[in-house]
């Protein structure tokens, strides 16, 4: 996973499966991301390379994240947030004092840890610091979706040209609730609750044929999708590339 318009984030977790989530999600949303299953493997790549915030599991098995944050605090000042599943209030405590930035529980909503990367690294002023020799532009949000890139910020879709392809309201709201929930499946019902469209009785009539519209927008067969796919009997998922 790679994507050097953004900052470098390690995730540094012995659970594969956490690991991947995180992974893809920040990568989606333009990160260079690098999984790591503990300290072993978290100091090895900090020897080719330094990240600009690290995610670190509390309790892994072998060294665990609060020795791990010790270290890392008395070498240098690289961000740290930690994942919290079964520790207790003073591992907590304990692991702020030794230098943690900020926690989060698991298992983590994506959005909110999103929410806590940014806000750790705007106190860290890590993308500064990467850059002191330029002032770098404001990062656009941008989700890849299939042949498409969608912008959150000026709500628009483009393809790799540059060229805009038009998009109805209703259509980037359901592609943004897509980015926010990728690789879980979504029912009708809470496509609706997350495009904040309950009250529009047209919406609710339209969702499916909204998301064939969008299907032809963005994906590479929109006859045969991948990007935005149809689960029988329980709604839709979106698979990120």
């Amino acid at each position: 996973m790679s994507n050097t318009n953004e900052a470098r984030i390690f995730v540094v977790d012995d659970e594969a499966e956490t690991r991947a989530l995180i992974g893809d999600y920040l990568d989606m949303h333009g990160y260079c991301v690098r999984l790591l299953d503990g300290g072993e493997a978290l100091r090895a790549q900090m020897a080719k390379e330094m990240p600009d915030l690290i995610i670190l599991d509390l309790n892994m098995p072998g060294e665990d994240g609060l020795s791990i944050v010790r270290g890392l605090k008395a070498e240098n000042s690289v961000p740290v947030i930690m994942l919290t599943a079964t520790a207790s209030l003073v591992d907590r405590v304990v692991g702020l004092e030794l230098g943690a930035d900020d926690y989060i529980a698991k298992p983590c909503e994506l959005r909110e840890l999103l929410a806590r990367i940014r806000s750790v690294m705007r106190r860290a002023g890590a993308q500064a610091a990467a850059r002191p020799e330029e002032a770098s532009p404001p990062q656009r949000r941008e989700v890849r979706f299939g042949t498409k890139w969608l912008d959150l910020d000026a709500q628009t879709l483009r393809g790799d040209d540059g060229e805009e392809q038009p998009l109805v309201h209703s259509e980037f709201a359901l592609l943004k609730a897509f980015s926010e929930n990728p690789l879980r499946v979504l029912s009708r019902e809470r496509l609706l609750d997350l495009a904040s469209a309950r009250d529009s009785e047209p919406f609710d009539r339209a969702v499916d044929v909204r998301i064939t519209r969008i299907r032809k927008k963005i994906e590479p067969d929109p006859a045969h999708p991948t990007v935005i796919r149809t689960v029988r009997g329980s709604g839709y998922i979106f698979s990120p590339d």
